[in-house]
């Protein structure tokens, strides 16, 4: 695998900015104004912490300095999840609306645990020469 050009062509920053999306455009619009200040903001702020950690992990020399930052994201990804479950208990989405995320939320963290596999490969092979 070739270094990337940018964070924007890793598949575990596209999957992760895709359900950032789909939280942005499907899930917040739905909740009532009550929660402005509680869920609707944290659900927000892990949603764009998945994205940002990624592209942060992305910018660092260091593959452990790197890491840090792609396990803060599959942490983030954690919390959306149980935001959504959260979400779905009170009634503010549908069972449907969280089954596709949730799969999105999984899929996201499967991806980016690939990723990191990858990453600790080509480290561990790196040390070998």
């Amino acid at each position: 695998m070739e270094r990337s050009e940018t964070f924007e062509d890793l598949n575990c920053w596209q999957i992760a900015y895709k359900l950032k999306n789909e939280i942005r455009t499907v899930v917040l619009p739905l909740f009532p104004n009550s929660e402005k200040f509680e869920l609707k903001s944290q659900l927000l702020r892990a949603a764009r912490s998945a994205t940002a950690n990624i592209a942060e992990g992305w910018g660092r020399f260091h593959y452990l300095d790197s890491n840090k930052f792609y396990y803060n994201s599959r942490g983030s990804l954690c919390e959306i999840l149980d935001h959504l479950i959260e979400a779905k208990d009170e009634g503010y989405i549908s069972n449907e609306i969280y089954s596709s995320l949730r799969v999105l939320v999984l899929e996201s963290i499967k991806v980016l645990n690939g990723f990191i596999f990858y990453l600790k490969r080509e480290h561990l092979n790196s040390l070998k020469k």
